[in-house]
């Protein structure tokens, strides 16, 4: 399943709050590098990027990749750390069909 778009995502998409943004709950894998997989839960989600916390010792700078059931490991940076909290940002955006089906999945699973 392709999950994202050729358009490369600007660096202030995840910040900006225009990117629409759904509360989702969904459990996900994260790791930057070589690390392990960490389980993370997601709580926000734009085309653009994510929320997420659970994830130990993030390394700002270090690219972080993303396993959301169903689709292919995703690439993001981190734009922000707030407390537990992780502000990233997708590599590319995701299409607009697949974040839709993320945020209604969210809602019934």
């Amino acid at each position: 399943m392709i999950a994202t778009s050729n358009t490369p995502a600007s660096a202030d998409a995840d910040i900006s709050p225009r990117a629409p943004r759904a509360s989702v709950t969904l459990q996900c894998e994260a790791r930057q590098g070589t690390r392990q997989w960490q389980r993370v839960l997601l709580g926000n989600l734009s085309e653009t990027g994510f929320r997420m916390t659970g994830f130990a010792n993030p390394s700002p700078g270090v690219p972080l990749s993303i396993k959301i059931p169903g689709l292919q490991v995703l690439t993001a940076r981190i734009c922000r750390q707030e407390g537990a909290e992780l502000g990233c940002e997708f590599a590319s955006p995701l299409y607009v069909a697949v974040y839709e089906h993320l945020v209604k999945a969210s809602k019934v699973g």
